[in-house]
């Protein structure tokens, strides 16, 4: 973690993490694209609270999938995605192409991944769930065969084999549940990168108004017209009797 000299206000507050391994280079303009950002309006309207605003930032195409199977990639660098709480990784492949992957915690440029049905137990390598031993951590799981990992996706998460029974996989979320997942989905090996994400303090109100996300108004600090809440005095819980949309 990296704390900023109280030089200024906002600054006293503001813990962050350290990015230093990250490439300082632009992401690979193939793999980018623009998505204009509407949320929170329709038609010039809030319909959605606490939405909308933000800075301008370009989306990474990241391979959830197995798009590249059997063939070995190689880690060039890794960098920081605005649309996620995880780093990713720019792997260039045997035969050439260039893909993000979600980069896992404790592998670094250079290192080699694969994916495939069968492969070494080992950190950043995906295989099928019927090939992982019990007791592995595993993340970026697949629901559907062959449809891209959709559970275990955010910073520092990962979840656990804890057993096999037909052509069913036992999977121990980051939750605690137990949830039963076909065998033949393809997950990856380790846990995500970024697993100080949680302790990051932003420390002023603007750089959550850079993250797209508006401030968040008590429904009784509003007036009756505003919120069924809205009304009375003070901190009273509730301005009327009963709650009113007029």
């Amino acid at each position: 973690m990296k704390k900023n000299k109280p030089i200024t206000p906002s600054k006293r507050h503001h813990i962050d993490i350290s990015r230093d391994d990250l490439s300082k280079e632009k992401p690979l303009k193939s793999l980018v694209s623009y998505k204009k950002r509407q949320k929170g309006r329709s038609q010039g309207r809030i319909t959605v609270r606490h939405k909308g605003g933000g800075s301008k930032k370009l989306y990474r195409h990241v391979c959830f999938g197995e798009e590249n199977l059997g063939l070995e990639g190689k880690i060039e660098r890794i960098e920081y995605d605005p649309f996620r709480s995880a780093f990713i990784a720019l792997v260039c492949y045997q035969n050439g192409k260039r893909s993000y992957i979600l980069m896992p915690q404790s592998l670094k440029p250079g290192d080699k991944i694969i994916c495939d049905e069968k492969t070494p137990i080992k950190i950043g390598n995906r295989l099928k769930l019927k090939n992982i031993p019990n007791a592995t951590q595993v993340y970026n799981i697949e629901i559907t065969p062959l449809k891209g990992g959709k559970i275990a996706r955010s910073a520092g998460s990962y979840a656990e084999v804890t057993g096999q029974e037909g052509k069913y996989t036992y999977i121990k979320m980051p939750s605690g549940e137990i949830r039963k997942i076909l065998n033949e989905c393809y997950a990856s090996i380790g846990n995500l990168s970024n697993p100080e994400h949680s302790l990051i303090q932003l420390g002023k109100a603007g750089r959550t108004r850079h993250l797209g996300v508006r401030p968040t108004v008590r429904g009784s600090a509003m007036n009756p017209p505003d919120h069924p809440y809205g009304g009375g005095r003070g901190k009273s819980p509730r301005g009327t009797k009963r709650p009113k949309d007029i």
